[in-house]
């Protein structure tokens, strides 16, 4: 087998392969050898079976299997002597001659074919301790450790009937059923028989809410509200609709005691001990925000850091999957370039240059976590897999299944544990001050390049 470089162009390589008829006549004769006493042709015994005979028979379709290996080989050749690391897999092209493909089935012609790819590209890491970032942290106050108590107290609160014939009043709950129309055709999810509601609480299309207020169990209204412009059903936003309903009782809230009774419903043995969880769920929350700023402060540091020439195909394979995403957001949406106050090019390109910051961070990221040994063990995988089984009860062996016979989920599980441990690799190594900081400052939004 010969191989020439025909192409070098930064990370783009070509090869052109030459395998000689000789060779593939060797290969494809071991090929029918080795089946010779295997078949059964009527006319023959076993392993009497003329090799001529068996090629006319067999030799285009074995052929193809010689060939898929030289092609197998060829790649192997060439990315061991020339020691490339590949960024994705090669294309083949073949000649488009029929005559000449013909010619190498019959193993009378060479089989010439070339692997086309980009290799990743080499860069130095160099240190980090040029690296300084500014850890976000804010204490929590303990208003809001009693603001979430309430909150449990209010998700949790019981109801008791109103007396016949009171009228219904902002935080009570009522049970109502309904029909909606639009015009005169009823749609889908506009229809309850034994629905529960309580006043005041925004859980149902804006205005449908107030329109029941003073109601008594047993009376009808007609309530009349339009959809909201972005409501989730492009069918119904901006759409007015008419609910026929019928309240069918009203309860009022109970009043709430944040006291040992109220601890030991949810397992602990004093309001004490609710508080002290209380405070670690939300000094989890906390904890989450600081540990996203500092990440994303230190990719934006490595992304400042390191410039190299990043492998196109990677970079179109990770634009196609995030321009696929805006698009289907936008029609499910309703919206266009327009109404965004923009126009495709500008967003294409703006898109263009996030699926670059991925892939730059993504090759940064996987070669400092080799040349730091970084691994993640079969246990932290399957760690994570049973997190993500919680979320779905009574499926949790069916989801376990689902990543042991997947390999290709599996590596999705794998691969946020290992770029974290390559994060904590990095600003262990970093200069890292804590500066404190207001809630406000600590939840504030992202602006729109840091959404990027």
């Amino acid at each position: 087998m010969q191989t020439t470089e025909t192409l070098s162009q930064g990370l783009k390589r070509e090869y052109q392969v030459v395998l000689a008829a000789a060779e593939l006549a060797q290969k494809l004769d071991a090929q029918l050898a080795g089946m010779k006493d295997k078949v059964r042709i009527n006319g023959f015994r076993p392993g009497k079976v003329p090799m001529g005979h068996l090629k006319r028979l067999y030799g285009k379709s074995i052929m193809g299997d010689v060939v898929q290996e030289a092609i197998t080989e060829a790649q192997k050749q060439i990315v061991g002597d020339n020691k490339l690391r590949l960024a994705g897999q090669p294309k083949l092209d073949f000649p488009e001659d029929r005559e000449e493909m013909e010619k190498v089935l019959e193993a009378s012609g060479d089989l010439k074919f070339s692997l086309s790819f980009e290799i990743l590209p080499s860069f130095e890491l160099g240190s980090f301790d040029d690296i300084e970032l500014e850890r976000l942290v804010a204490e929590v106050p303990e208003e809001e450790v009693q603001q979430s108590l309430d909150q449990l107290a209010e998700r949790n609160r019981t109801y008791e009937p109103r007396e016949e014939g009171a009228a219904a009043q902002s935080g009570d709950k009522l049970t109502i059923g309904f029909v909606g129309r639009l015009g005169e055709e009823t749609f889908e999810g506009g229809t309850a028989e034994n629905a529960e509601l309580v006043l005041g609480s925004g859980s149902f299309i804006p205005g449908f809410e107030a329109q029941l207020e003073g109601a008594k169990a047993g009376e009808e209204r007609k309530v009349v509200v339009t959809f909201p412009a972005d409501y989730q059903a492009p069918d119904l936003a901006g759409k007015e609709a008419t609910f026929d309903v019928t309240v069918k009782a009203v309860a009022a809230p109970a009043a709430i005691a944040i006291d040992e009774a109220f601890a030991k419903n949810f397992g602990f043995d004093s309001v004490e001990k609710l508080r002290e969880a209380v405070l670690a769920r939300v000094k989890a929350d906390y904890d989450r925000a600081t540990r996203e700023k500092l990440k994303r402060a230190l990719l934006d540091a490595l992304d400042k850091k390191y410039t190299f020439e990043l492998p196109q195909d990677m970079v179109e394979q990770e634009f196609g999957g995030i321009w696929q995403q805006v698009t289907a957001e936008m029609q499910q949406n309703g919206k266009t370039f327009a109404d965004e106050e923009t126009t495709e090019e500008e967003q294409r390109s703006e898109y263009r240059r996030i699926a670059e910051r991925r892939v730059r961070l993504g090759l940064v990221v996987a070669e400092i976590g080799e040349k730091a040994g970084v691994k993640i063990g079969d246990d932290e995988v399957s760690r994570a897999i049973v997190e993500r089984a919680r979320q779905f009860p009574g499926q949790e062996k069916l989801f376990w299944d689902y990543y042991q016979k997947n390999p290709q989920a599996l590596a999705e599980i794998r691969a946020p544990l290992f770029e974290e441990k390559v994060v904590d690799h990095i600003i262990g190594l970093a200069k890292v001050t804590d500066k404190t900081v207001s809630k406000e400052e600590l939840f504030k939004p992202a602006d729109e390049d840091d959404k990027a």
